[in-house]
């Protein structure tokens, strides 16, 4: 095994510990309460996110995400695997699918938790898995737009 696909592979296991190690948290400590003030622009939150980003399209069904998210994150192992020197920028996309994929097998929705607003606007909620692909596009973006 080489040693980009063990960095690549615990990256991926790490941050789907983190992320599903920090929803099962939001699920039994915060699902009670709603809402956790934390500093004046952040709250933990519990939401259950049936639909895709900042919670569209919840008619599709959870079915179909799950299904879109597989085909993604193979197209993404198929991208690792043409090009491998990028394989940070793929490996947090393709913990953030999985780990999304993760909840909606188990709950059939997706555990968000994070809440940053300013004022009484709000972003929507998201997680750990969320963060890691958007972090993780942003990368893929900026180094094909380097090029």
């Amino acid at each position: 095994m080489s040693s980009r696909l063990k960095k690549s592979l615990s990256l991926i296991f790490i941050i789907l510990l983190i992320d599903q190690i920090a929803k099962y948290a939001a699920l039994k400590f915060l699902s009670p309460y709603g809402i956790v003030r934390i500093l004046p622009f952040f709250n933990l939150v519990y939401v259950e996110n049936t639909g895709t980003a900042f919670g569209m399209f919840k008619f599709l069904g959870s079915g179909f995400f799950i299904f879109v998210a597989v085909l993604a994150t193979l197209f993404l192992v198929y991208l690792y695997l043409k090009d491998s020197k990028n394989w940070f920028v793929y490996s947090l996309i393709i913990a953030g699918a999985l780990g999304n994929i993760i909840d909606r097998l188990i709950y059939g929705y997706v555990i968000d938790f994070v809440d940053l607003h300013i004022g009484t606007v709000h972003w929507p909620a998201f997680n750990i898995a969320d963060t890691a692909i958007s972090i993780g596009i942003v990368l893929f973006l900026y180094k094909n737009f380097k090029k």
